[in-house]
């Protein structure tokens, strides 16, 4: 049987090669064949093998999965009117991680006269306004979440607020100052109160920055009553003809004046400090630090300095000036400020563990 394949391979190596016919290779198989069958082995590899296969598959049915889980986790919101019940909007197929001030900007497309600094949502009617920046899904609420809405009434941006409540006093006390006839002696007052409201709208443009944006318009009726009427006052009085001076004069004034210009650096200096903590455009909270500037150094015993040192430029100029309307000012100034310390303190002892326990709210070791 050998000796046969033998001489036919020998045969079809030496017959001569006609058109159409294929020829062999030296193992006597047509080369045509060998060429296909070099190719099977790689032909084999392309394939991918069953375990390939299903790894493939279960990858896609991962994915649309993924896709099916994404779909169905939408949520629903549904805003009511926190009086009467009322529903004022449903949100359909709400993302999970939409905050609240998405949610706003939603409500106010199908309600334009509610914009969104004028909204108060909650979770429940008599409770606390939810922050803008609270994350749906991160709040107690199941595919349909139910919200409450307050108007707060119309607003009005902090800067403005400020520069019309700061603008008021330091026109109205320079009216009384030039309007006046008879000066006497009344130079240092009307200096040091100009300096202190000229420093007051230079901080609102340039250094404070806002956590919230506006506030409500009523409010600044109440606040210009307050800033211009007492203003008025002590305008009438420090400039008026038969104002006295000092009872300790001279002596007096030089350490009203030197408590007051201390206060006023240390007021600017809290107030920068205050700015470096917050990065422009954020709401960013953290624990406020002494710095090497020495004015800071009262961070170590109290929460708010800003107010301690504001406390002391209206004592220092109730000194100077020697006048009843300056002292009830401090007094009231005061009043309101330990109020908003004492909030601000709070603040900050819930939303940081570590903060330092030995400082007050405004007066060191005492209040």
């Amino acid at each position: 049987m050998s000796l046969l394949i033998n001489s036919w391979e020998e045969q079809s190596l030496s017959a001569p090669v006609s058109p159409g016919h294929c020829p062999l290779s030296a193992a006597g198989r047509p080369e045509s064949l060998v060429f296909l069958g070099s190719l099977l082995p790689s032909f084999r590899m392309s394939l991918p093998p069953p375990q390939k296969k299903k790894k493939s598959i279960a990858l896609v049915v991962l994915i649309l999965q993924i896709i099916l889980d994404q779909q169905s986790t939408l949520l629903q919101v549904e805003i009511l009117d926190a009086k009467t019940r009322e529903k004022l909007c449903f949100l359909d197929k709400v993302e999970p991680h939409a905050t609240i001030a998405e949610i706003k900007n939603l409500f106010t497309k199908s309600h334009p006269q509610w914009y969104p600094a004028r909204q108060s949502l909650r979770l429940d009617p008599k409770g606390k306004s939810l922050k803008d920046e609270d994350i749906l899904q991160k709040l107690p609420v199941g595919t349909t979440a139910t919200l409450y809405f307050r108007d707060l009434g119309a607003q009005i941006s902090w800067v403005t607020v400020f520069l019309t409540e700061y603008a008021g006093p330091l026109f109205i006390y320079l009216l009384f100052y030039f309007r006046v006839p008879f000066i006497y002696g009344h130079n240092l007052a009307c200096i040091c109160h100009s300096f202190h409201y000229v420093k007051r709208l230079l901080e609102t443009l340039f250094v404070h920055r806002f956590s919230h944006g506006t506030m409500p318009l009523r409010n600044i009726f109440k606040n210009c009553t307050y800033y211009w009427g007492f203003a008025a006052w002590m305008a009438y009085y420090i400039n008026h003809p038969l104002y006295t001076p000092p009872t300790y004069g001279a002596q007096q004034v030089k350490l009203a004046l030197a408590i007051f210009v201390i206060c006023q650096l240390g007021n600017f200096s809290i107030h920068m400090a205050l700015r470096d903590l917050r990065p422009a455009g954020s709401k960013t909270r953290k624990i406020p630090y002494p710095t090497k500037n020495p004015f800071t150094w009262l961070f170590l015993l109290v929460s708010c300095p800003n107010y301690t040192y504001e406390v002391g430029s209206w004592i220092g100029f109730a000194i100077m000036t020697q006048c009843l309307p300056v002292a009830l000012f401090s007094l009231v100034g005061f009043t309101q400020m330990t109020i908003w310390a004492k909030g601000k303190h709070r603040s900050y002892l819930k939303e940081f563990r570590d903060y330092p326990p030995l400082r007050m709210p405004i007066i060191p070791f005492l209040l």
